[in-house]
């Protein structure tokens, strides 16, 4: 085993230690830095389509054309239509003129793509590099309806500008153990009024299931190259860390053979 990977291994496994403290009653910091710097620790690393990952600091080295071409052929492979692509077709018209918060944007496949068709997009990542790569994209674009927000800790929320109407997570908010999610959801909510939309990418306890029932601390290890937490995810479980607030439910489904699940709220109250 290389160098690398020793130090790589090792960090997990500290990350997965930590993650194992806060799962057994040990409260997370008020304001998640602590959270969040164990997961920067991992998510600088992104998925790029069906089976691939980048570093998302290693893209921003690239010269412009280099990026634009990178992030063309990974939005291809992610985008195809069973996975990624329904939700361009059902929502990107929706989606035109409104104010949406993509919170984890990664490279922001869905975002990025509704932004090219007229919404206004609000990026948030807590890993820095995540969101340059994705300001320097759209800057590349040609698009000037986006805004940009590292999410140093909860108190750089502080940087969101009033009300939107979509609150946006694919995929990132099962990466922590769900009093952390409380938390982050909480100052999130503030940003959602009154009929806005709360959707939300996650995996299904099926898949869980299917995949040996290992403890969230390490089900990472199968589903996202080794990333410290990963939870799966219900109605029930959106619903209560969504709480009080209170959400009618627009869709709620699973699909690809259960490898996903899919939850699209409106907010009543």
């Amino acid at each position: 085993m290389g160098v690398a990977r020793v130090f790589g291994f090792r960090a997990r496994m500290k990350n997965v230690q930590q993650f194992s403290e806060l799962a057994v009653g040990h409260q997370p910091d008020a304001s998640l830095r602590q959270t969040f710097d164990i997961l920067r620790e991992k998510w600088d690393e992104v998925p790029a389509g069906l089976n691939n990952r980048v570093r998302s600091s290693d893209l921003l080295r690239g010269q412009d054309e280099d990026l634009l071409a990178a992030w063309a052929r990974c939005f291809s492979d992610a985008s195809t239509f069973s996975r990624r692509g329904w939700r361009h077709t059902l929502y990107r018209d929706t989606f035109r003129d409104k104010r949406i918060i993509d919170v984890g944007c990664g490279l922001a496949f869905d975002t990025v793509h509704f932004a090219e068709n007229g919404a206004r997009v609000t990026f948030v990542d807590l890993v820095e590099s995540n969101v340059e790569v994705v300001r320097r994209l759209c800057e590349l674009k040609g698009l000037n309806n986006c805004d940009f927000c590292y999410m140093r800790d909860l108190t750089s929320l502080s940087e969101l500008d009033g009300y939107y109407d979509v609150i946006y997570c694919c995929g990132s908010l099962i990466n922590a153990p769900l009093e952390a999610i409380r938390l982050e959801a909480k100052v999130l909510l503030e940003h959602l009024p009154i009929g806005g939309r709360w959707m939300e990418l996650a995996y299904p306890k099926a898949r869980w299931e299917r995949e040996g029932r290992r403890p969230f601390e390490k089900w990472g290890e199968n589903t996202d190259g080794g990333a410290p937490w990963m939870e799966w995810h219900d109605l029930d479980k959106v619903l209560g860390y969504l709480a009080p607030a209170k959400f009618d439910v627009v869709l709620a489904f699973e699909y690809h053979n259960s490898d996903f699940n899919w939850f699209d709220l409106i907010k009543v109250a």
